[in-house]
């Protein structure tokens, strides 16, 4: 059995040589961008620890909230389970693009204004209100946090 070597001519040597050229340009491309990806994916990280503070911070606020709610008004779960009808906020995907590699990117969207909140001031409708704003930030830290960790993993396998 004949190996697969090229008959040595000049021709062919010309050839090898500009193969070669390509190949090191295209390891010198991917390097590059092996580097993009990795300097992405350390500023994610950083980005991540800050959102993952800021998301006990907003459910800390929204549980503290929550108790001021239950002091004030009493026991509401009944009254808020009757007044939900649709969500108030949906979750929007786009795709964004990452020196090649695609990345969604989820954004909450308000749907409707906040329904009007019968309880008066007398049965906390004050307080009441605080909560449905904060639990409403959380959600909205919750979904930036959904996009940086889903952004994380799929970096770190196409860095792998």
């Amino acid at each position: 059995m004949s190996s697969a070597r090229p008959f040595p001519t000049r021709q062919n040597l010309q050839i090898m040589k500009l193969k070669l050229v390509g190949a090191k340009k295209g390891h010198s491309l991917l390097k590059k961008k092996a580097d993009a990806l990795t300097m992405r994916l350390r500023a994610l990280l950083t980005t991540i620890l800050k959102a993952k503070e800021a998301m006990g911070k907003a459910f800390k606020d929204g549980n503290f909230a929550m108790a001021e709610v239950k002091y004030a008004a009493g026991d509401i779960k009944s009254a808020i389970i009757e007044s939900v009808g649709t969500a108030q906020k949906r979750v929007e995907t786009r795709v964004d693009n990452i020196a090649g590699v695609k990345v969604p990117v989820f954004k909450a969207v308000d749907m409707a204004d906040a329904p009007v909140d019968y309880t008066g001031l007398a049965r906390g409708g004050q307080q009441v209100t605080k909560a449905r704003q904060t639990f409403s930030a959380c959600v909205d830290t919750l979904i930036q946090l959904a996009t940086l960790q889903t952004s994380f993993l799929i970096l770190d396998e196409a860095i792998k």
